[in-house]
């Protein structure tokens, strides 16, 4: 893997936390764009969603981010 900012190769892992009401623990991206419900939180519902793995650039900073199907 490489960052695509900086072309650097030492990239390290890590995540997106979560720490909202409900919350994993973990970010994930849900499929679709955000609709919201009567309450005014995102509608997901019956949407697919997929854990977002996040690697740290060494060199930059830079973060990219992939997602992973949810087991």
């Amino acid at each position: 893997m490489r960052c695509t900012q900086c072309e650097g190769t030492d990239l390290e892992p890590g995540f997106i936390e979560d720490n909202g009401e409900g919350s994993q623990g973990y970010g994930r991206w849900i499929q679709g764009a955000l609709e919201r419900g009567p309450f005014g939180g995102a509608r997901r519902l019956g949407k697919r969603r997929w854990i977002i793995d996040a690697f740290r650039c060494t060199r930059c900073s830079h973060l990219e981010l992939s997602v992973r199907p949810k087991d």
